[in-house]
């Protein structure tokens, strides 16, 4: 794909929804015909729902609460998610050893790719993701840390390989030798690759490496998907990746974080809430309990969604903070009718914002001053 624009024809394939006629099975070959939704960000969702410590950040949901991720899994397919992401996310050997479960590493991932396949299996066409993201103990100056994190990488990359992959998302990574380390094993699977990088504040990597010469130096390492999850918001993420969209000939991936960073604060790390606070969060941030008046509302994001895959952007989602209205919004936002859309909005027939003809003027009279 090298043409960053979108052309008339992909526009008219996408609102006829390709996914419900297409007999590509691959990652790219789907991605050649259209659209493809990924759902990510199941650790704040499952945090909201009560099933995940904040802080910690662990996905131990898999082992202790199966149905519960089964149903957020669930409810995202039905949103338009095409790919079943096992629930890894920091399920990785570093992360066991702080909460000292360090032994359950293994059965844990091995859960999450089988309730992933399970899920993927009810819905023809779906494709289950293996993951692998960011260790958050990575140290460019350091080859024992390094080895240490290849070490990790490898152990869950073949646990995704022996339950059934269809591809590998490496996520999240603000040091561009994290994400070398991790998109070449991810290769040596032989599955089709999807590497997202994540920069916090400033202009490159944490290494010192650009950001756009990060993707491009991905793409020439064999991934077939390059981009941007997590960290920025739709406003700090889309100049980038009108960059790297002209920069790189393979897919580009777009998966914001739905909050509204800005120029001045570009990642939802360090956001500011200047609208009244009664009670701030205890540890003096926002980031990460404390976010919800700084959300960005769903036509923020399914015009986000909108503007990227007019850039020539077709691998699309939400990461932390998504749920699945905000997955529906993507995928409509790019022509797609998903099993969610029955119950997209009916303001018509709102009793006081709508037009029906059954509703009483002195209700609808009632909408300035309600």
């Amino acid at each position: 794909m090298s043409d960053p624009q979108i052309t008339q024809t992909t526009q008219t394939a996408a609102t006829e929804d390709p996914r419900a006629t297409t007999t590509a099975t691959g990652l790219v070959e789907r991605l050649d015909q259209g659209p493809v939704i990924c759902a990510e960000g199941f650790l704040f969702e499952l945090e909201r729902r009560g099933y995940l410590t904040a802080g910690e950040f662990v996905p131990e949901v898999a082992l202790e609460f199966p149905d519960a991720l089964r149903t957020l899994h669930r409810d995202v397919q039905r949103a338009g998610s095409d790919i079943v992401e096992a629930f890894t996310y920091n399920g990785h050997r570093e992360k066991m050893r702080i909460i000292g479960k360090e032994e359950l590493l293994e059965p844990l991932n091995r859960a999450a790719l089988q309730i992933a396949r399970e899920v993927a299996d009810e819905k023809p066409g779906n494709l289950v993701a293996g993951n692998i993201s960011n260790s958050n103990v990575w140290d460019p100056d350091s080859p024992d840390a390094q080895r240490e994190v290849r070490g990790m990488f490898e152990e869950m990359v073949g646990w995704a390989v022996e339950e059934g992959a269809d591809l590998i998302i490496g996520e999240t990574f603000y040091y561009a030798g994290e994400a070398e380390a991790a998109l070449e094993i991810a290769r040596a699977s032989g599955l089709p690759v999807v590497l997202t990088v994540a920069p916090m504040a400033g202009e490159q990597m944490r290494d010192g490496v650009g950001i756009v010469e990060v993707c491009q130096r991905l793409e020439q390492g064999g991934a077939d998907v390059v981009g941007m999850n997590c960290f920025r918001g739709p406003a700090t993420m889309l100049p980038w990746l009108r960059q790297i969209r002209e920069a790189v000939s393979c897919h580009v991936a777009a998966l914001p974080v739905p909050y509204r960073t800005t120029d001045a604060e570009p990642t939802f790390f360090n956001l500011t809430d200047d609208n009244g606070v009664l009670v701030p969060s205890p540890h003096g941030r926002t980031f990460p309990t404390a976010l919800d008046p700084l959300a960005c509302n769903r036509y923020e994001v399914g015009a986000f969604a909108a503007e990227a895959y007019a850039l020539g952007v077709s691998y699309l989602g939400v990461c932390c903070g998504a749920s699945p209205m905000l997955i529906r919004q993507v995928a409509e936002a790019v022509g797609l009718e998903t099993e969610a859309s029955r119950f997209s909005e009916k303001m018509q027939n709102h009793f006081m914002y709508g037009d029906h003809a059954r509703l009483p003027e002195h209700i609808k009279g009632l909408g300035d001053s309600a």
